[in-house]
């Protein structure tokens, strides 16, 4: 299965909900919480190019956001890209 990694912060609304639907789909994923390691946020900027949280990765595909991560997931491309379906 590809690598799934969300990038959150403590007490962000956004980040429960992306990482709750990741849950409700019994999707593992790693966490990198910026509230814990300041670096994870410059990571998450160098490869998204987004400063807001979250912001998910399936392998080295960037979903976006909790929004962006719901709309995958009703779109079908979330599971798609989890299948290695979607190209780079």
């Amino acid at each position: 299965m590809v690598k799934v990694e969300v990038y959150t912060r403590d007490l962000c609304g956004f980040c429960t909900r992306a990482k709750r639907l990741l849950d409700e789909k019994g999707i593992a994923y790693v966490e990198h919480n910026a509230s814990v390691d300041p670096q994870a946020r410059e990571t998450m900027m160098k490869r998204s190019g987004a400063r807001t949280f979250p912001q998910v990765f399936v392998g080295d595909i960037h979903i976006g956001g909790c929004d962006d991560l719901f709309a995958a997931d009703r779109s079908g491309k979330l599971d798609a890209a989890l299948a290695g379906e979607v190209a780079h």
